[in-house]
């Protein structure tokens, strides 16, 4: 009952009352289906996966209230998910488990089935009178709702509820930089950083009658999916709405104030280390900004620079470039650049198997791909250094992307997502502006060693990553 109590007065970020619940700029109609005569509004859980601070679930209730009808929330866990393994599923558990727990809290059932989510929908769209869903990013989401959204025979809504600014509100096209994008989200921001308000569901859910996958111990679950098992879950990170709360707090109370000048220093923990619960959408970034500004803090405006403008160009980089995860997406000036040394000699060169085992003569680079593959999570500055030497020890740029995003994605937390596809394509020079002619690299920027000695004890960086072997 006490942690109960915490987490009610965490949430609480604004006691002046709302001007407004959910903002019409966050719902999209998928399609112009008339509402039909159901048994439950539905509420198709997709990315964001969290049961506070949820558009799409107070959407839902919503309307749902305003039908007289209970909610229904679906998840659907398929096992062809792109690039995902048991480490990615084994986060994404722990945190619905959490969800299901919190949505029965609510009188709200969560009915989970494991299978392709667009058929588990189809299913279950059949008794409901609407369907709402949240919004992700990544082609394979997109392409999921487009599918329902011609099939489906009761209202698609969609609501947008894991960014700050919507998309489209943000800029209607592909940024160039975050100094192009961030004149126009800030722009907007007094109209949507606004706290969202709590709805209470008019009718229980929980009696309705449905077959659920049990999800409850997810050491049991995880033997029951047909997933790539050959990267084992991480002991570092516990995926879950607490979870992300008890970061954040640590976060706010010790860290905040010298983020500006710290962040950059492996060595040191002065990270919020939010990005794996906002990847599964375990935790609202609307809800972490609303925190972060209530302290007053000198290092808010840093912060909430990386959270807001930063991830929401990488939305941006995503929705707009269909390309996102190819060489194609880099810039034409970094890709000429790149092509013309193409041909420099390089005084290393390794292959995947190589840099997947940190097996490089630099202790620096080794020290990050053991943090990646232990911990699932590598540091910010780190990941920066690891992508250029990448570029720097392989035979041509294209083989150094592909080899960088197949890394990030098989061991990163936080990985397959747009910011994660992003921060690979930044080491290529996106988002970035030419710098002063080198070997191998052009215009495109470096880094080195020596960058790093400059920041931080990069040698205890080394020491602390060697503690690291004994856990692989």
């Amino acid at each position: 009952m006490g942690q109960l109590c915490h987490l009610i007065k965490f949430f609480s970020v604004d006691p002046k009352p709302l001007k407004e619940m959910i903002q019409k700029e966050r719902i999209k109609a998928l399609n112009n289906k008339e509402i039909k005569k159901g048994v439950y509004v539905l509420y198709w859980m997709q990315s964001s996966q969290r049961a506070e601070y949820n558009h799409a679930l107070e959407y839902a209730i919503i309307k749902a209230n305003e039908l007289k009808q209970p909610v229904i929330v679906f998840f659907g866990i398929t096992h062809h998910f792109p690039e995902a393994n048991e480490r990615h599923y084994a986060f994404m558990l722990e945190g619905l488990r959490e969800v299901k727990q919190s949505l029965e809290k609510r009188g709200i059932q969560m009915v989970v089935l494991h299978e392709s989510p667009e058929k588990g929908v189809m299913q279950m769209s059949k008794k409901a009178s609407l369907v709402i869903v949240d919004r992700g990013y990544l082609r394979i989401q997109r392409e999921w709702r487009d599918n329902l959204a011609k099939r489906i025979d009761c209202p698609f809504i969609q609501v947008e509820s894991d960014v700050i600014v919507p998309i489209e509100e943000a800029s209607p096209k592909e940024e160039y930089a975050a100094a192009t994008i961030r004149p126009k989200i800030h722009k907007k921001l007094s109209h949507f950083l606004v706290p969202l308000k709590h709805n209470d569901p008019a009718m229980d859910s929980l009696s309705l009658d449905f077959d659920s996958f049990d999800i409850s111990d997810v050491g049991k679950t995880i033997p029951k999916l047909h997933i790539d098992r050959s990267v084992k879950k991480v002991s570092s990170f516990q995926g879950g709405t607490r979870e992300s709360l008890r970061h954040l707090e640590i976060f706010l109370e010790g860290k905040l104030d010298r983020f500006p000048e710290l962040r950059n220093d492996p060595t040191l923990d002065y990270l919020s280390q939010l990005s794996p619960y906002l990847h599964f959408g375990q935790v609202s970034p609307l809800f972490i900004a609303l925190k972060v500004k209530q302290t007053k803090s000198p290092g808010v405006e840093v912060f909430l620079e990386e959270l807001i403008t930063r991830k929401e160009l990488s939305m941006n980089f995503v929705f707009y470039n269909e390309k996102y995860d190819s060489y194609e997406a880099i810039p034409e000036w970094a890709k000429k650049s790149l092509k013309a040394h193409q041909k420099d000699k390089r005084q290393y060169l390794y292959t995947l198997e190589e840099l997947e085992n940190a097996q490089t003569h630099d202790p620096y680079w080794n020290a990050a791909q053991k943090e990646m593959v232990v911990k699932g999570k590598m540091h910010g500055y780190m990941r920066m250094y690891w992508g250029k030497k990448i570029i720097e020890w392989s035979n041509t740029p294209e083989e150094a992307f592909r080899i960088a995003l197949y890394l990030n994605n098989k061991y990163e937390l936080d990985g397959r997502d747009p910011n994660g596809f992003t921060g690979v394509a930044w080491c290529f020079g996106k988002h970035d502006r030419p710098w002063g002619e080198r070997l191998i690299f052009g215009n495109v920027r470096y880094m080195n060693d020596k960058g790093l000695k400059r920041k931080f004890d990069a040698d205890e960086y080394v020491k602390m990553a060697m503690r690291l072997d004994k856990d692989l």
